[in-house]
């Protein structure tokens, strides 16, 4: 089981500004920046709404496809998020330390503040017998809580440390890029771990993921205009397809971003 919320994207005005400074072409620049006043809590906010334009998002997919040494503009744009997952992902995402920051939910302080239920942990491939396990092992971490509560004895805390399933999900509130987002999803799209598989996806979902995936596709048309297909992969999507409104955004086939509109 894997969570994410709460996603903020930024860094785009400075990334795309240093892009074009080995070439001084700032003046080729066309994506636009639009205030968007919001109000939260009775305070006003403003933010900014970034729409990349075709001879930015252009340049920006060539540096891509030059690797990490030409797509440095990939580690200024930043990403925030909270994540909850079993500790066995956090275990290989932590692999991951260049270009992160985390702050999680303390199992060291905070381990005895509720007792313990089955939804704390990720138990949806476990079979009946080994659900009935994990269940037992719930009960002894909830007994060590209730004494240690009651009799405040390290020893029972040690209990619950050591007893401790790595299925446990923990939250965290990570921060990113998109260098580092490319990094995984190019050694992790096709990783066991359903866990992975899901946030691979939600990478799919960031704004111009196609800088991170390198993958752009395009729905093609065929002479007849009833049934388009994925440039990447072939996949045509259930017939008939005739407009925007039935069109997806991503191909379910190879997952690659697909451009607005139709090529024929």
């Amino acid at each position: 089981m894997i969570k994410i919320e709460k996603t903020d994207v930024y860094g785009w005005d400075a990334a795309i500004r240093g892009m074009r400074n080995p070439m001084n072409s700032w003046d080729k620049s066309d994506s636009t920046f639009e205030e968007v006043f919001e109000t939260y809590d009775f305070q006003d906010f403003y933010t900014k709404s970034f729409t990349a334009g075709e001879n930015d998002l252009g340049l920006m997919m060539k540096l891509s496809k030059g690797g990490p040494v030409h797509a440095k503009f990939r580690r200024m744009i930043t990403v925030t998020v909270d994540i909850t997952a079993p500790l066995y992902w956090w275990k290989e995402f932590d692999t991951y330390k260049v270009g992160t920051v985390a702050n999680s939910c303390s199992t060291m302080h905070k381990i005895h503040a509720k007792e313990f239920t089955l939804d704390d942990f990720s138990h949806e491939q476990l079979l009946n017998k080994e659900r009935d396990l994990l269940e037992d092992i719930i009960e002894l971490l909830n007994e060590n809580i209730r004494y240690f509560l009651n009799f405040k004895d390290k020893c029972y805390w040690w209990q619950m440390i050591q007893l401790l399933p790595s299925s446990y999900n923990q939250k965290r509130t990570v921060q990113l890029n998109y260098e580092v987002l490319h990094n995984i999803y190019t050694w992790r799209k096709d990783h066991k771990l359903d866990e992975w598989h899901v946030f691979c996806d939600w990478i799919q979902t960031l704004p111009y993921s196609e800088i991170i995936t390198g993958v752009c596709g395009v729905w093609i048309i065929d002479p007849d205009g009833y049934y388009p297909y994925c440039n990447q992969c072939g996949y045509e999507p259930p017939r008939p397809l005739q407009n925007d409104d039935n069109r997806t955004p991503y191909c379910p086939s190879c997952g690659a971003k697909m451009r607005k509109g139709y090529e024929g």
